[in-house]
């Protein structure tokens, strides 16, 4: 079918920076849908992939290069997780990074005005990495220029360049990732430009997830046997006025009152 029709009719969407980052970071969103028709994941990768570590056989590929091989890795993904539409906007992370890129804008407003998610993945504003937090300012950005109706119901920031196990444990949005767990890491595997190139994705997020569900709870047995933490992002959604600083610090502000508490109660 073409692109917009299948867009339209999208009820999980991930917007985000780099291939393999829905892979590795947005997971539940594929598994949610996975089999299904009547769910239908839209995956969208904003950026090129033309700054990747390479190491190993890909050491000597260009940028240019990468690009490729990047692209085609996320193809097989896409087709591998059936999902609904992969879209790749090969956008320079440089590009990004600018408040006010017309071709990222552009791009974005179409994607968030052509389809009326049930949900959506994006990255969360802690991250460490430069580029995730500027997909996710130009998402925000998209998503609030949107009317308020027409505005996605719910929206996570989804963990990666730091994990959200911080979290209290009322603000933490638990993911469950136990769904087929083959499929979970086949489609890591998929990126053989990153694992064979020195990053061993395919190990690190299945671990983490495992780690997730084991370690949430102190006093009880675990529920889950792999589990993603996201944070809700809906507010900043709702509310155009409560800025992205405000929304993370004052998460991390609850974290360190937390600490202080806890090690005044024991002290």
């Amino acid at each position: 079918m073409p692109a917009e029709v299948a867009l339209a009719r999208t009820t999980h969407l991930c917007v985000i920076a780099h291939q393999d980052d829905i892979e590795i970071n947005a997971y539940p969103g594929v598994a949610e849908c996975y089999g299904r028709n009547d769910r239908f994941f839209t995956g969208v990768v904003v950026t090129n992939g033309a700054g990747s570590p390479r190491t190993g056989v890909f050491a000597d590929h260009t940028d240019a290069q990468m690009q490729e091989v990047r692209r085609e890795e996320q193809r097989a993904a896409a087709r591998l997780g059936k999902y609904n539409l992969q879209l790749q906007l090969a956008h320079p992370s440089a590009d990004v990074k600018k408040s006010g890129n017309v071709a990222v804008r552009a791009d974005l407003a179409a994607i968030f005005s052509g389809c009326r998610p049930e949900v959506v993945y994006l990255h969360q504003p802690m991250d460490k990495h430069d580029t995730h937090v500027a997909v996710l300012l130009r998402c925000l950005e998209a998503i609030r220029a949107l009317p308020k109706a027409e505005r996605p119901r719910r929206v996570l920031g989804v963990e990666a360049w730091r994990g959200l196990d911080w979290l209290g444990d009322a603000e933490k949005v638990g993911l469950d990732t136990s769904a087929q767990p083959e499929l979970a890491s086949d489609l890591i595997k998929v990126f053989d430009s990153q694992i064979s190139g020195g990053k061993r994705y395919d190990i690190a997020a299945l671990g983490r997830r495992q780690a997730n569900a084991t370690f949430h709870t102190s006093h009880a047995t675990d529920k889950f046997t792999s589990v993603a933490w996201a944070i809700d992002l809906t507010p900043l959604v709702v509310d155009e006025g409560l800025s992205v600083a405000d929304f993370a610090l004052s998460t991390i502000e609850r974290f360190r009152a937390d600490v202080s508490q806890r090690l005044d109660r024991l002290k």
